[in-house]
């Protein structure tokens, strides 16, 4: 079972360092601890940053903080069963 609460946690430690507002994928990359092979695993949900970029697709950008983003991959995610 994905403890959401974790993955939110890890995408907000993930995301938070990037320079925000961010008008694309690309503007997280120098943020990733690990640049796009930054794994988030909670349960049986595990994904790399670049996983999760070809799933969520486009997105909304631009975002103005970490925490609008993470709502719409939380949202995403969501969305399409993969919590």
């Amino acid at each position: 079972m994905v403890d959401r609460q974790d993955l939110r946690e890890q995408f907000t430690e993930a995301f938070e360092g990037a320079d925000y507002p961010i008008s694309s994928p690309m503007d997280l990359v120098p943020a990733l601890p690990n640049g796009p092979g930054t794994k988030f695993e909670s349960g049986e949900f595990s994904m790399t940053a670049m996983e999760l970029n070809t799933k969520l697709g486009s997105g909304n950008f631009p975002y103005d903080n970490v925490d609008a983003f993470v709502d719409d991959i939380m949202d995403q995610l969501d969305d399409q069963d993969l919590l």
